[in-house]
């Protein structure tokens, strides 16, 4: 029998090989094709309503504390319309959102939850409701220091709310697409976000 040599892959080969699938899709840069848009929920579409009870919690720090309070009839009030309870814990530190039977979307408990988080990351209360709207997406960007940037707005046809470690972003889902490959971008020192923008 023979004896076969097998060789390690140099580090190169390594390298090459890890963001091999990591690349942009045809339809990303086609202006005529839009893949991302979104059909508006109807409730025809589930008559019957929920299941089961879905609930999700997030905690707020403290110095939200007050400005939640206040804004809470408001966020409140958003959620009823779309069948969705909510509950302010302001000894827990919590908010809490859950579906009842008289919920019809079985996506807006999560759009909920998004809520909780833009509302837990500073974003003010009238700008978080609009993440409960069918073509609105958010998304955090865990970031180590960025300036906010006006520009990047209009670019990308978010809200951009930069708070402590981290960027709140909302907005269609491929202006998040290109929000967040302008913010890991930069922060990798790959491309400084005015390239990004003269280039748009």
């Amino acid at each position: 029998m023979e004896e076969v040599e097998h060789e390690e892959p140099n580090l190169e080969e390594r390298v090459r090989k890890k963001g091999k699938h990591d690349k942009d899709k045809p339809w990303d840069n086609d202006p005529n094709l839009d893949r991302w848009k979104i059909e508006k929920f109807d409730p025809a579409w589930n008559p019957t309503g929920m299941l089961e009870v879905s609930s999700f919690s997030t905690l707020f720090p403290v110095y939200r504390e007050k400005y939640l309070q206040d804004s809470w009839p408001r966020v409140e009030s958003a959620l009823k319309e779309y069948g969705v309870a909510c509950k302010l814990n302001l000894v827990g530190g919590s908010m809490t959102v859950s579906t009842t039977w008289k919920t019809r979307n079985p996506s807006i408990v999560v759009k909920a939850r998004d809520l909780l988080k833009l509302l837990s990351r500073s974003v003010p209360a009238p700008q978080a409701i609009k993440i409960l709207e069918d073509e609105m997406r958010c998304d955090i960007i865990k970031i180590g220091g960025l300036v906010h940037d006006k520009a990047l707005e209009i670019l990308t046809n978010c809200y951009i709310l930069v708070e402590g470690g981290t960027v709140a972003a909302m907005g269609p889902y491929k202006g998040l697409k290109q929000l967040r490959k302008i913010v890991e971008d930069c922060l990798m020192n790959i491309m400084h976000p005015v390239y990004h923008i003269r280039g748009s």
